[in-house]
């Protein structure tokens, strides 16, 4: 029998958390069966403590995108994916139990990264297409990711690791960090959301007009922050230059995300800066430049845009299905096509455009 694989990366991920909750003993769920062995979650665990500042919550740490036993990656510098994610989330003082919806939360971005690569960074988003606790009344649909207040960037003996915090956002807080940025959004917000603890009884911040004045500003200052957007439903038909069939090359977009690339197309082309939409199948660069126009080569499709054409992109683009030819780029249409979103046993619970 071999010895058996120290914990030298979970030791210390355990020591940095004694050093804020001392002797507390966390309410730890492991994972019975391990994802290399077919197991269901990819997580070895996640901790609960409870934490009495700066408002009561459970505060949830991952075990599991970081390297907790031996080092098996190439890189030194790096433990894992390099992060664990955390979950502040309120706790009523009768509350003995962090309740299940968070650790499934959990797990989900588990498979999410584990499937795609995809890794969380500070200032990351993603939009959970629904509440982010089923059955819940809550207008909290989003998350955003930042560094955790408490727990700094960690070196193990496997390399770093750095504790990034999941917060709940709302479906307009989503959209206004998009057009300006994350870690600006949360940084005016703080005041409302102390330690960015998830509250699922919250309003939108954007109801606090000082919140509001300031995404407009950053809009309008910095533009937006968001180069790359994924897109689910994306696609390219190139058109039909014949005598007498004429057909203008068409870009596909879902209207649920029609009314957001417009509004990005203002805050990164005007600002000099492109925006890249990637779908299953296809990117699409956007590009300022003096003369619009487009090109196709492969998979990836570039267009050229000046203000004139951004200004009625930008203007076209709403949630809503039909085709739009652009005078300011001839050649080129958009064709919105409905959104259907659906739940989790794929039953479509809206339509959208």
């Amino acid at each position: 029998m071999g010895e058996e694989a120290k914990p030298s990366g979970w030791d210390a991920i355990d020591q940095e958390l004694s050093k804020i909750y001392g002797e507390q003993e966390p309410k730890h769920y492991g994972t019975l069966i391990s994802y290399s062995l077919g197991g269901q979650d990819p997580l070895d665990g996640i901790s609960a403590y409870k934490s009495e500042t700066p408002v009561p919550h459970w505060h949830f740490v991952t075990y599991g995108f970081s390297e907790l036993y031996e080092k098996e990656s190439e890189d030194d510098e790096c433990s894992g994916f390099g992060f664990e994610l955390t979950l502040r989330l309120t706790r009523n003082d009768d509350e003995e139990e962090p309740p299940a919806w968070a650790l499934n939360l959990l797990q989900n971005m588990g498979r999410y990264v584990f499937n795609s690569g995809n890794v969380f960074k500070p200032g990351d988003y993603l939009d959970a297409n629904g509440p982010i606790c089923l059955g819940e009344d809550t207008l909290l649909t989003a998350l955003a990711f930042t560094l955790d207040p408490e727990l700094p960037p960690l070196d193990t003996p496997n390399g770093q690791v750095e504790f990034i915090q999941m917060v709940g956002i709302t479906r307009d807080e989503l959209e206004a960090m998009q057009t300006w940025n994350t870690l600006g959004l949360l940084r005016e917000g703080v005041a409302q959301i102390p330690g960015y603890v998830t509250d699922l009884s919250r309003d939108s911040l954007l109801q606090v007009p000082a919140i509001m004045e300031a995404v407009e500003q950053g809009m309008e200052q910095e533009g937006s922050n968001t180069g790359f957007l994924y897109v689910d439903q994306l696609a390219w038909e190139p058109g039909k230059k014949g005598w007498f069939s004429k057909r203008p090359d068409t870009v596909k977009l879902g209207a649920k995300q029609a009314e957001i690339v417009g509004k990005l197309l203002r805050g990164r082309i005007l600002k000099g800066k492109s925006l890249v939409l990637a779908g299953q199948e296809i990117r699409i660069v956007f590009e300022p430049g003096e003369q619009p126009g487009c090109s196709a080569e492969d998979d990836e499709i570039s267009i050229a845009l000046n203000e004139a054409a951004v200004a009625e992109l930008s203007q076209s683009l709403v949630p809503k299905a039909g085709a739009i030819e652009l005078t300011a780029l001839p050649g080129l249409a958009i064709q919105i096509v409905q959104t259907h979103i659906k739940d989790q046993e794929g039953n479509v619970v809206e339509t959208i455009g």
